[in-house]
C-alpha cells in the first residue's frame, strides 16, 4: 500500500513537470499570455498553467484508481471520483475564465452560479457525515440538508475565496501546498485513506509548478488552477470529515473577503509598482491581504519586492496551520 502512493506521488510531480515545461513554450504561441503585474514594464508570461496541474493530478489519481481496483480488488472510490469530477468541472469553468481575459471573462455575481454546477458530483453521492459538532447548539444530524446546502455553500465559497488571493508570483501554489498538507496529514492520521491521498497527489504537482511559478514566474496558474484547487481543499474536507479544521486553516481568506466587501469588491489585489521593481500600496486603504502585507512590511524594511509579500501571506497560513494543530493535536 505505502508504495502505491508513492508511486502515485510520483507520477503527479513527473507528469505535472512535464507538461509544464512544453506549456510555457506552446502558450505564448497561440496566445495564452499574461501581464505579469508587480513587475516594471509587465511582461507577458504563458497563462493558463493550471490546466498541466491538474492533467498531473488526475492522471495519478486514475492511476491510484486502476491499481487498486486491478490489484487490491478494492472497489468503494465513488467519493474519488466525486471529487475528481467537481474538479474537473472548475478546470473547465477557470478556462473559461481565462480564454476571456480576466478583465473581461465571468462577472463576480455569474461565478457563484457557475461553480455552485460544479459542487453537484459532491452533492449527489452524498459525501460526508451530516452529524456536526455545532457551536452552543452541540452535536446535531443535518440529514438532506448536509448535502444540499453545506456541501455545495463549501465548496463554492472555498473556490471563490482562493481566487480572490491571487496575482503574486508562487502566492497560489504556496499557499495551496500548506492547505493541503495540513489537511493530508489530519486525513492520514485520521484513517480518512481517499482524503490523505487526494490532498498529497495535488501537493506534488504543486511543487513541480512552483517551481516554475516563484518568482520570476514563467508561467501563471490562471482561474484554471484556483477555481479547481479551492473547490479539492472543500471536497477534501468533506471526504475526511475536516470542516472545522478546513474553516480554521481558511481564515485568511476569509479575511480577505471581508475587506474586499469594503471596496465592493472594486479594488485589485496588485501593488504599484517602482522602477526598481519594490513595491507599494495602490491605494490609501486596505481592500486585499496583499495589501495588508505590503503595509505591514513596510514598517519593518524600506523596500518591499514581490517576494516579501508571498513569504509574508504564506508564513501567516502557516501560522494559522500551526494554531489549528495545537487546536485538535
Amino acid at each position: 500500500m505505502e508504495s502505491l502512493r508513492y508511486l502515485v506521488v510520483i507520477v503527479s510531480f513527473i507528469a505535472t513537470w512535464i507538461a509544464l515545461r512544453k506549456w510555457i513554450g506552446k502558450a505564448p504561441e497561440i496566445g495564452l499570455q499574461g501581464f505579469d503585474m508587480n513587475k516594471p514594464g509587465r511582461p507577458k508570461v504563458a497563462e493558463m498553467g493550471g490546466i498541466c496541474v491538474i492533467f498531473g493530478f488526475v492522471l495519478s489519481m486514475l492511476m491510484y484508481l486502476g491499481l487498486m481496483t486491478f490489484w487490491l480488488h478494492e472497489l468503494n472510490y465513488v467519493g474519488i471520483l466525486g471529487v475528481l469530477c467537481t474538479v474537473l468541472s472548475m478546470c473547465i469553468i477557470g478556462m473559461m475564465d481565462d480564454v476571456l481575459g480576466w478583465k473581461r471573462g465571468l462577472r463576480q455575481w455569474q461565478k457563484p452560479i457557475f461553480t455552485l454546477f460544479a459542487a453537484l458530483p459532491m452533492m449527489v453521492i452524498n459525501s460526508g457525515q451530516s452529524t456536526m459538532n455545532l457551536p452552543i447548539v452541540g452535536p446535531m444530524d443535518l440529514g438532506i440538508l448536509y448535502p444540499l446546502l453545506i456541501v455545495p455553500l463549501g465548496i463554492v465559497g472555498a473556490s471563490n475565496a482562493y481566487n480572490m488571493v491571487a496575482g503574486y508570483n508562487g502566492l497560489e501554489a504556496g499557499m495551496g501546498i500548506i492547505i493541503l498538507s495540513a489537511l493530508g496529514y489530519f486525513a492520514f492520521i485520521n484513517g480518512k485513506q481517499s482524503a490523505a491521498i487526494l490532498a498529497i497527489c495535488m501537493v506534488s504537482a504543486l511543487i513541480a509548478f512552483l517551481y516554475f511559478n516563484w518568482y520570476p514566474a514563467k508561467v501563471f496558474p490562471g482561474d484554471t488552477l484556483t477555481y479547481s484547487l479551492g473547490a479539492l481543499i472543500a471536497c477534501i474536507a468533506v471526504l475526511g470529515d475536516m470542516e472545522k479544521v478546513a474553516v480554521i486553516i481558511f481564515l485568511p481568506y476569509a479575511f480577505d473577503f471581508v475587506m474586499q466587501a469594503a471596496s465592493g469588491f472594486q479594488k485589485e489585489a496588485f501593488a504599484k509598482v517602482n522602477e526598481d521593481g519594490s513595491l507599494e500600496k495602490p491605494y490609501k486603504g486596505i481592500y486585499h491581504l496583499t495589501h495588508l502585507a505590503l503595509a505591514v512590511l513596510k514598517k519593518v524594511k524600506h523596500n518591499v519586492y514581490e517576494r516579501d509579500v508571498v513569504l509574508f501571506i504564506c508564513g501567516l497560513e502557516l501560522a494559522v496551520v500551526g494554531l489549528t494543530f495545537y487546536t485538535y493535536l
